[in-house]
């Protein structure tokens, strides 16, 4: 016996989202070509490091987009629960990208290390500056929305970092402003590619746990257990599975051994109404399939495998 209760296949967390998405795509992209042409004026390494990881924020929020558009087509036979993986695959190709554009970026600075060129300070901290700016808005429009998405958080986690590179691109121009020492350019560049490598591990890390069909964090199955067991009519549960689809889509699955007496047709009913109440108060999952099963025939199943 089994009982599907509220599983749609609507709008993702991403989807929900996708207009925010789409305004700081469109800002990234301009201040991306701001940077590029300041760091070709200027002769800026670090401004264009952050350029380069501003245009892999721009990268992973188009794939993002287009994840959410591809993940909102309806579900088929063939695939019952539609393209809502394919949000966590585009998640995957943010972090990759961010690995990728971080490991470029520290071979660049370790080759300009002992010939750094002059660096035009003013146009540096001209665009510097701007980018700061642009990724302090980018962050307020995606603020509250990366806690639903992994796509949404990994944008939200690149454009962190884009700001904590702008202001390292502004300390740099700062100190050879003030000391003519040339290398602090160089040496900006080095940090920004070490502080895109922890954040780009931590989405790599999620992404891998959605994949691997892991619990969704803070949800401990012991806790599910308990509750399921404090419901009247139940004597025991097994076989207990929660994984995530995508963001904002959990899944629970359990095998409950109940009371013979309870499975009438009301009692069957008005049990699965109490399971359900119970999965989607305590843990905020929808989507809850139960196979009830009675009491003898579970002792008959044990007996049988004894």
């Amino acid at each position: 016996m089994g009982h599907d209760h509220s599983h749609t296949h609507g709008i993702t967390a991403t989807g929900r989202h996708r207009k925010r998405l789409i305004a700081v795509l469109a800002i990234t992209l301009a201040v991306v070509l701001v940077q590029v042409i300041g760091a070709v004026l200027s002769g800026s390494l670090s401004l264009l490091a952050d350029a380069g990881h501003m245009l892999s924020d721009a990268a992973g929020v188009t794939i993002a987009l287009l994840a959410a558009w591809i993940a909102g087509r309806p579900a088929s036979d063939q695939r019952t629960y539609g393209y809502q993986r394919a949000e966590v695959l585009a998640a995957l190709a943010n972090a990759l990208i961010l690995i990728v554009i971080s490991v470029v970026i520290f071979s660049e600075a370790i080759r300009r290390i002992g010939a750094a060129p002059d660096v035009q300070t003013d146009i540096m901290l001209f665009a510097a500056v701007l980018g700061a700016a642009a990724n302090v808005a980018s962050l307020v429009i995606l603020r509250g929305a990366h806690k639903e998405s992994l796509n949404v958080r990994g944008a939200y986690l690149e454009v962190l970092g884009d700001l904590l590179g702008s202001f390292a691109v502004i300390a740099a121009a700062v100190v050879i402003m003030v000391t003519g020492f040339q290398a602090a350019d160089t040496i900006a560049s080095v940090v920004i590619a070490l502080m895109i490598l922890p954040r780009a591990w931590s989405l790599l890390r999620d992404v891998v746990d959605v994949l691997l069909e892991a619990s969704p964090k803070g949800v401990e199955v012991q806790m599910i257990r308990e509750h399921i067991l404090s419901v009247e009519g139940v004597t025991d549960v097994h076989d207990i599975h929660i994984w995530t689809i995508t963001s904002g889509v959990p899944v629970f699955s359990a095998h409950v051994v109940v009371e013979d007496g309870v499975l009438n047709a009301r009692g069957a009913d008005q049990l699965l109404d109490k399971l359900i109440t119970c999965l989607g108060s305590h843990f905020d999952t929808d989507h809850c399939t139960f196979q009830l099963e009675p009491a003898s025939h579970s002792e008959h199943e044990a007996h049988q495998h004894a």
